[in-house]
């Protein structure tokens, strides 16, 4: 068995290849570290953009280099830069 380290939220979502947060349904879209120190270093830099952030470094089992058997997130995925979505925006008080 082989594995990668990955960076999961408090939510459950993982850092994505592409710099965002991602639900997990697909793996090839997990960023994956070979060294645990990468995923740390990573993990300090979102952190302090993020100061509500709650991660953690994990080590899953690889299949050829993607991750496998991870849980899917049931929490939707922030949008970035704290885009709002006008129909669904939850900071609204509801009368």
């Amino acid at each position: 068995m082989s594995g990668a380290f990955i960076i999961r939220n408090q939510l459950g979502h993982y850092w994505g290849k592409s710099g965002g947060w991602v639900k997990g349904g697909r793996a090839s879209q997990v960023a994956c570290w070979t060294h645990r120190d990468e995923a740390v270093n990573t993990l300090f830099e979102l952190g302090s953009k993020e100061t509500d952030l709650r991660g953690e470094i994990l080590l899953a089992e690889t299949e050829g280099k993607q991750p496998k058997n991870l849980e899917v997130s049931r929490h939707p995925v922030p949008k970035p830069d704290g885009e709002k979505d006008l129909e669904t925006d939850e900071d609204d008080p509801i009368d």
